[in-house]
């Protein structure tokens, strides 16, 4: 630990080098977490704010997008509601579409249509809850983007008016889009392209995206089972993430990037620890000639290796964290978590120091007659 402390003092420079390359690494690993939890939330936070244990699609479906090509019928909700473990089940309709404020604004909504005495129905922070033949409840994400209380939108190609008359208690998002929850009657309209004022086809009212499947308190629900007796084909909420648009693409590449930058993270400690154990070899035979075990020598140069590696990750974060809040105040899809942010600085620091391992393993074959020239 003396010899340790004493060359980071004595070649500070140096290892202040290396520190900002970790740093540097440090703060990347901050900006690419914050970003995938981000664009996580920003792609599927209204689907995890849903309280569902699974969703029940049509039998055979892609499951890549589930949300865009399921169909199917409302019958299957009394045979879901009916099977074993089951608390609830309910309809929920998903679709995309376009619409344009009595102001002019246009935005982007992702309907989710649901029945208003339903399970589903939200919880709302201003307005009022669900239940008006036109009423909709928008995510606060969507105030952002220009809509209020009161606001008429109107759903571009069929002339839909839609009347907004509450909010969400949270970020309520779907494929990067603000999530709308409308009536299910006024969705299977849209769905349908049914024109304002005109009956919805009968096989129409009858039709849903999915069965929302809410599991009793401490049961499994047999997705099997009801599978087979409704003609449905289930996934569990996690795994109806990657319907949404774009979310496998986006985190499949972040989590690369990451394992990238980890590795990166374990060659430069390694690299930087093999030149200095070939630097310092004379050192290092000196105390081994003094009767410096092995195990020592090595806990010595690990632990020089270690303070660098957390000295640096500290410094990496919080510039990382820094421009994380800056970032996050831009309006762009990012999010600080301490759970990702953590096992992130502790995995640098252990691959960091797995790199250093391999690279100081060298010091046990030092010969101590090396201090006295028996290499000559």
């Amino acid at each position: 630990m003396f010899l340790a402390l004493r060359e980071l003092r004595f070649a500070r420079v140096r290892f202040a080098l290396v520190g900002a390359v970790v740093a540097l690494i440090a703060v990347l690993m901050v900006m690419l977490s914050g970003l995938s939890v981000g664009l996580v939330r920003d792609g599927v936070s209204g689907l995890q704010n849903l309280p569902v244990t699974s969703f029940a699609f049509a039998h055979g479906v892609q499951h890549d997008s589930a949300f865009t090509r399921s169909v199917v019928e409302m019958s299957a909700v009394d045979v879901w509601r009916a099977q074993p473990g089951v608390a609830d089940a309910a309809p929920f309709g998903n679709m995309l579409v376009n619409t344009r404020t009595d102001r002019g604004t246009e935005i982007d909504l992702a309907l989710f249509g649901v029945q208003a005495d339903s399970f589903l129905a939200p919880a709302v922070s201003a307005g009022d809850r669900l239940g008006s033949p036109d009423g909709i409840v928008v995510s606060p994400t969507a105030l952002d983007a220009g809509l209020h209380i009161g606001d008429v939108v109107t759903v571009a190609r069929l002339g839909t008016r839609l009347r907004v008359v509450g909010v969400t208690r949270q970020q309520d998002t779907f494929g990067h889009v603000d999530v709308a929850y409308v009536p299910l009657p006024v969705w299977q309209a849209i769905k349908s392209d049914t024109t304002p004022g005109t009956a919805i086809p009968a096989h129409a009212a009858q039709e849903i995206t999915a069965v929302a499947v809410r599991a009793g308190s401490g049961k499994s629900v047999r997705l099997a089972a009801g599978d087979a007796a409704a003609g449905t084909e289930s996934l569990t909420l996690s795994q109806s993430y990657a319907a949404s648009p774009g979310y496998t693409a986006e985190t499949t590449t972040l989590q690369l990037i990451q394992g990238f930058l980890y590795a990166i993270s374990a060659l430069v400690a390694g690299a930087f620890f093999a030149v200095w154990a070939i630097q310092r070899k004379q050192e290092v035979a000196v105390l081994r000639a003094l009767g410096a075990s092995t195990g020592w020598v090595l806990r010595d140069a690990l632990t020089q290796a270690f303070v660098l590696l957390t000295g640096a990750v500290i410094v990496g974060v919080g510039i990382g964290l820094a421009l994380g809040l800056y970032v996050a105040g831009s309006g762009a899809p990012f999010a600080l978590s301490t759970p990702s942010i953590s096992t992130a600085a502790v995995a640098l620091v252990a691959l960091g120091l797995i790199g250093a391992s391999a690279a100081v393993i060298r010091l046990t074959s030092i010969d101590p007659a090396t201090a006295l020239g028996g290499n000559r």
